[in-house]
């Protein structure tokens, strides 16, 4: 089920904090994405980014998410994806933010993997 919002929320399960990201993720969600990761880091060495409610992602937005990866590894803190649809996916594969970040095919995957509880 995705839900659209135009605000990022953090969850945590286990030893993850669940960021659920906004509807769209374009230059106007640079303060929601930049909160929502100040939250999760308090909370979690591990970071899990849920695409499942995004519906839009230009540009800038992976801008931002090259930039959330830049502090992420600063802080020597992992940073993960799950619910990519297949077109987001690809579109990471090609820019190769891949390779800086474990895709999941979901929340539950991810955090199982990670040791998290369901």
């Amino acid at each position: 089920m995705a839900l659209t919002s135009d605000r990022a929320t953090v969850r945590r399960r286990g030893a993850v904090s669940v960021i659920d990201l906004p509807g769209q993720i374009d230059i106007s969600a640079e303060a929601t994405l930049n909160d929502a990761y100040a939250d999760a880091e308090r909370a979690s060495s591990t970071i899990l980014l849920n695409f499942a409610g995004v519906d839009y992602i230009n540009s800038q937005g992976i801008a931002l998410i090259v930039g959330l990866l830049a502090r992420a590894r600063k802080d020597k803190r992992a940073v993960e994806a799950c619910a990519l649809s297949d077109h987001y996916r690809e579109i990471f594969e090609v820019t190769r933010l891949s390779d800086f970040m474990k895709l999941f095919e979901s929340e539950d995957t991810a955090v199982a993997r990670e040791g998290g509880t369901t």
